[in-house]
């Protein structure tokens, strides 16, 4: 299924009611899991969604269509998350997709403007998994957890602090003790406990560093 499936669910949008949200929901999910660049994208397309359900007219069409889509896609992640094993196995370039949307939806989706606290134990087991020794060794699984934890690091720490600091003992030890890091992941790794131990900001002397030797 190809990008131009989604204008043609998306188009009738004016009425939610006149569209099967849960489907749309489906299609995005699939989508995402199948395509690096869309998984990126898919937090603002689901928040433009529920913001267009938003803007309808009769409170009982509004209310009606945020819980749909919302629930239905909770209910995909929920059930992706828990064939989780099997999708890395099978895929990691599927795996790095999936842990790429969930982090997305919630950097994105809010709830009486806090993050989605369903989604908080599962995107910290999703970077836990891409912590492990394991997952360190390829390049893609570091590149996605840098890319996450630049992304939601801090929303994430706010929620559950413990949870942080637990995986950043992780990195810490990887980092300190794997032999078998690439140079890459090793930088990579470094420059993400020096971004958190700023307070997750970047300094310029650290940007300097780290891109000057990421172009070398």
């Amino acid at each position: 299924m190809g990008h131009g499936t989604l204008p043609r669910l998306f188009s009738p949008v004016t009425d939610p009611s006149s569209v099967d949200l849960e489907k749309v929901a489906n299609v995005i999910v699939e989508q995402s899991l199948r395509d690096a660049t869309f998984s990126k994208e898919s937090g603002k397309m689901c928040y433009t969604i529920i913001q267009i359900c938003h803007s309808v007219p009769q409170a009982e069409s509004k209310e009606s269509g945020r819980s749909i889509f919302r629930s239905s896609l909770l209910n995909r992640l929920q059930t992706e998350y828990r064939n989780r094993e099997e999708m890395r196995a099978r895929s990691v370039q599927e795996w790095v997709c999936y842990v790429s949307f969930i982090c997305n939806i919630f950097d994105y989706l809010r709830i009486n403007n806090m993050p989605m606290l369903a989604l908080v134990n599962p995107v910290y087991d999703c970077l836990f998994q891409l912590a492990q020794p394991e997952s360190l060794q390829r390049e893609e699984e570091v590149d996605c957890l840098v890319l996450q934890l630049h992304k939601v690091g801090e929303q994430l720490e706010k929620m559950n602090a413990q949870k942080m600091d637990e995986l950043f003992s992780l990195l810490r030890d990887s980092f300190l003790l794997q032999n078998a890091l690439g140079s890459l992941a090793q930088l990579l790794l470094l420059e993400m406990i020096e971004y958190r131990a700023a307070g997750w900001k970047m300094t310029d002397a650290a940007q300097k560093y780290y891109y000057s030797e990421v172009s070398e």
